[in-house]
């Protein structure tokens, strides 16, 4: 067991969100994983592709004795290509994942309350996020006050307003 500490990314840690990325892609059969591979379609590969660059790009990690076993990041995906969570250029988009070993110990949500508390005193409205309805993570993000409010058959579009009630810590 370890401390968990929750801090900012450091430049020369960018490329561990590739690993990050994946594992936040929701995997429903564990004997049939989707392939690494799906890093390069560019809807999903622009959630990290030259991660720092842009403004609003930001991530906090999770951090076990030096190394990272989790990460929120956020970033606004416009433009010509947008992200699965895109609201409009002002709403910076959530993603979200930690390793499977260290899942349901809170952790998910320090990370998340570290992120929202970022957002609200940066000055952002809202965010977003989309989700596979059939995600374990879907109660998080309703227990963290993200409302649904767009969907499909398999995909929820969800949104937090950061500017209403107290934002937990």
């Amino acid at each position: 067991m370890c401390e968990f500490t929750i801090r900012e990314i450091r430049p020369d840690e960018i490329y561990k969100l590739e690993d990050m990325l994946y594992e936040a892609i929701f995997q429903p059969d564990e004997n049939n994983l989707i392939p690494r591979s799906v890093l390069e379609i560019p809807g999903v590969n622009a959630y990290i592709k030259d991660f720092g660059h842009q403004k609003d790009d930001y991530c906090l990690v999770a951090d076990c004795n030096g190394e990272i076993i989790g990460a929120v990041w956020v970033r606004i995906i416009s433009g010509t290509l947008k992200g699965y969570g895109y609201i409009d250029d002002e709403t910076p988009e959530f993603a979200i994942s930690l390793y499977k070993e260290y899942r349901n110990r809170g952790l998910g949500t320090r990370l998340m309350s570290a992120m929202i508390a970022y957002l609200h005193e940066s000055g952002y409205k809202q965010t977003s996020l989309n989700v596979k309805k059939k995600n374990y993570a879907v109660k998080l993000y309703k227990k963290m006050e993200f409302k649904v409010i767009d969907q499909d058959e398999e995909d929820c579009l969800m949104l937090l307003d950061l500017r209403i009630g107290k934002r937990r810590r």
